[in-house]
């Protein structure tokens, strides 16, 4: 089988057997034995290149290229954490749990590989329909909520980036060309693409995965169901979904900028990363649920990755690099808030406070990550905010950089009330200081170990790929 086939192929082997394993206690280790098994794969297929198959619609283009080993590495730390966790909730069954994460690990790495428009569709769809399961995993009427708002809003924003497709699709007919809708096709006949059309698809396209990004307006599945999903769910959402939506985004742009609509699009990206950074900030002060508080984290950060993106230049490039870093910081926050979750039996500030004298390490990591994903150095997100902060400096656009300053302070002043509110006091008496497993807390550690070191060093091989990718994007190949 050849390495794009198996690269998708294998996870969907691992969830057939986990779905056939009839054992509750081993299954949950298929999760990070698949992910370890999916290593030797993505090397293999990232050391050969570009292998386009024969239709082209399978492919490694930077983007991918980029996102690939990303996923690999941050599915894997959250799969050593699934073990640990299912153990803990041996009340509920976890057959499908464990077969559905496994398939939206494989969706993902679909849509990092898809080279055409409605492959990526479909893949982007799949991750929606199989993380729907895993949001209701708890069985309470919450849950039912968040999971039925999650699927309807993401079929809604998912449904109109196929329109976006078809109008895509359109502008190349409308033009007298072949509409083959393979991405590097469209690129390349991107000048002699319809404009009206084309405008069209590409704000469609843009509310459609800004809807599975969770970029505002479009955000408002984010809070139910990140409040209500499993902490693993939650970081799996925040730092493997978004990241793959936002990844679409970006091919998308690049068929703008090919077909010389870059200023167009730029413009749209821009009032999305602005208005989601606002939201995201202003519901953030005063939050008294530490879940839903990170949902609207994740409205923010995914609203500096389209303000980076429509800087262009440096500012792409500090995008692509705040994308890897948001997910692990992410990650961080949120298996640590699930571990504080799970010890207090609540998510509200009201009753969940003196997490640090009842659980040191997570609450610990708690803090620390939240220094991590607001921008504090020496942590990856301060190198990546900062470099698009500089892009925009040197474009000129001072009244963006004071306008993306003022609101990462809010976000800052928000957030860190909630916080601290959560780790620092007196925890109730009947929350007595808890033994932490080290299985539920070296995945954290894992995760913030990857943000500390790309804020200290990213290393060349990384740079390379991230400049490889932003050139792709803007046509510089």
């Amino acid at each position: 089988m050849s390495p794009l086939l198996l690269a998708v192929g294998l996870p969907l082997a691992f969830a057939l057997f986990a779905f056939a394993i009839p054992s509750e206690r081993a299954r949950p280790w298929l999760i990070p034995v698949a992910a370890l098994a999916q290593l030797p794969v993505l090397a293999r297929l990232i050391g050969s290149g570009r292998h386009p198959t024969a239709n082209g619609w399978l492919g490694i283009d930077p983007l991918g290229t980029l996102l690939l080993p990303y996923l690999a590495v941050f599915f894997l730390c959250c799969a050593c954490y699934a073990p640990a966790y299912l153990r803990l909730r041996a009340e509920r069954p976890n057959r499908l749990f464990c077969t559905m994460l496994l398939v939206c690990f494989a969706m993902m790495n679909l849509f990092g590989i898809s080279q055409h428009v409605g492959l990526m569709w479909i893949a982007i769809e799949a991750t929606t329909l199989s993380t729907g399961p895993l949001l209701y995993f708890n069985h309470n009427p919450r849950s039912i909520e968040a999971t039925w708002k999650y699927l309807l809003i993401g079929s809604v924003g998912i449904a109109l980036a196929l329109l976006g497709s078809f109008f895509l699709g359109y502008s190349a007919l409308h033009a007298g060309l072949e509409s083959s809708l393979v991405l590097g096709d469209v690129i390349a006949h991107a000048a002699d693409l319809s404009r009206p059309w084309l405008r069209a698809g590409l704000v469609l396209l843009l509310i459609g995965y800004g809807t599975k990004m969770g970029v505002a307006p479009m955000h408002t599945w984010k809070p139910d169901a990140y409040g209500e999903a499993p902490g693993l769910v939650g970081a799996i959402l925040a730092g493997g979904v978004t990241s793959c939506a936002f990844v679409g985004v970006l091919r998308f742009y690049s068929i703008a900028v090919a077909a010389d609509e870059g200023a167009f699009a730029r413009e749209l990206l821009l009032a999305f990363g602005l208005i989601s950074m606002a939201v995201g900030g202003v519901f953030m002060v005063r939050q008294r649920d530490y879940k839903r508080m990170l949902a609207y984290s994740s409205v923010e950060h995914m609203g500096i990755l389209l303000l980076g993106t429509s800087v262009g230049g440096a500012g792409l490039f500090g995008s692509l690099l705040h994308m890897l870093n948001n997910g692990f910081a992410k990650g961080v926050m949120f298996l640590s808030a699930a571990n504080i979750h799970r010890h207090f039996g609540s998510r509200s500030i009201d009753h969940v406070h003196g997490a640090l004298r009842a659980l040191p390490a997570s609450a610990t990591l708690f803090l620390i990550g939240f220094f991590a994903v607001t921008g504090a150095p020496p942590f990856g997100p301060f190198l990546s905010e900062f470099t698009i902060l500089r892009a925009a400096v040197g474009e000129a656009r001072i009244g963006l950089a004071g306008a993306f300053l003022a609101l990462l302070l809010l976000v800052f002043i928000g957030m860190g009330a909630t916080v601290l509110a959560v780790v620092q006091g007196e925890p109730a008496p009947e929350r007595a200081p808890a033994c932490e497993r080290f299985a539920k807390i070296a995945p954290i550690v894992a995760l913030l170990a990857l943000v500390l070191l790309l804020g200290i060093w990213v290393p060349e091989r990384l740079q390379s790929a991230l400049w490889s990718a932003a050139r792709f994007v803007e046509g510089t190949r």
